[in-house]
């Protein structure tokens, strides 16, 4: 539980009114998926706009860190950018945009696509020179993310990769932490969420996204359906909410927010 000293005492998420009545006030703790994190801070700039008296702080650390979070009543809500498991039942997930994942490469590399068997071999080592694919002669820079970060669970079971067959020459967090490696090195490769790829590279990051499937990794595929490579991006919660996370999730899972999605380059859920 979080709680806070104040002329009202200890609350978690606490209200000084009902939501009908517009004067939410209280802290919420939302922490979890770094690829949400940006959407919910924007989403909770808005949020605290409408209702001066709310404080939102919103960390990031990965799916798995929202999980606990949720779990153990540390945050309030977390964040997940995957579905959840079946051994997660007993939470609730609010899905709030989706996203893709996609593979990335300095846009200097000559590489413009690789099957699903050349994506093994390069992170299980097979493959280690870009030669191999079609690319300069030049070693590989493998990227890979952390443990605890849901890209890697959905990357490593769409391969069907074993986390222990990896080789990676780098492990990174968050999907910034990623582009800025792949930014810095014409000779990486790593995965990323596509709407964080295609916002870097709209402001002018070197990079670019590789297809997957034959499919181009777009926001715009990842709208129709077709990429193969998608998932939900969800607000977490475990047992009852307070009326202002209730509040706050439901302006997270509306129209409302739909142009604060598209300008993170995600695919809104609610029209």
């Amino acid at each position: 539980m979080v709680c806070l000293l104040s002329l009202t005492g200890c609350f978690r998420g606490q209200e000084d009114d009902a939501p009908a009545q517009g004067k939410l006030s209280g802290r919420l703790i939302v922490s979890g998926s770094s690829t949400i994190a940006p959407l919910a801070g924007e989403i909770a700039k808005q949020f605290e706009l409408l209702h001066p008296g709310v404080r939102i702080d919103v960390q990031s650390g990965g799916s798995s860190r929202g999980i606990a979070d949720a779990r153990r009543g540390t945050a309030d809500i977390g964040m997940a950018s995957r579905a959840l498991k079946p051994a997660e039942s007993h939470l609730t997930a609010h899905t709030i945009a989706r996203d893709g994942i996609a593979l990335i490469v300095h846009r200097d590399n000559p590489v413009t696509m690789l099957s699903d068997a050349q994506v093994v071999g390069i992170y299980n080592d097979g493959i280690s020179n870009w030669s191999q694919v079609g690319g300069n002669n030049a070693p590989i820079t493998v990227v890979n993310k952390a443990e605890g970060r849901s890209t890697l669970e959905l990357f490593l079971g769409h391969f069907k990769l074993a986390a222990d067959a990896v080789r990676p020459s780098i492990v990174i967090g968050d999907n910034l932490q990623g582009i800025l490696t792949v930014t810095g090195d014409p000779n990486a490769i790593g995965y990323v969420s596509i709407g964080a790829a295609e916002y870097e590279a709209s402001a002018g990051r070197p990079i670019k996204l590789l297809p997957m499937g034959g499919i181009e990794a777009s926001v715009a595929n990842v709208r129709n359906g077709s990429f193969p490579l998608s998932r939900p991006l969800n607000l977490v919660t475990h047992g009852p909410v307070s009326p202002l996370a209730s509040a706050f999730i439901d302006y997270a899972s509306s129209s409302a927010v739909n142009d604060v999605v598209e300008a993170q380059y995600l695919v809104p859920v609610s029209r």
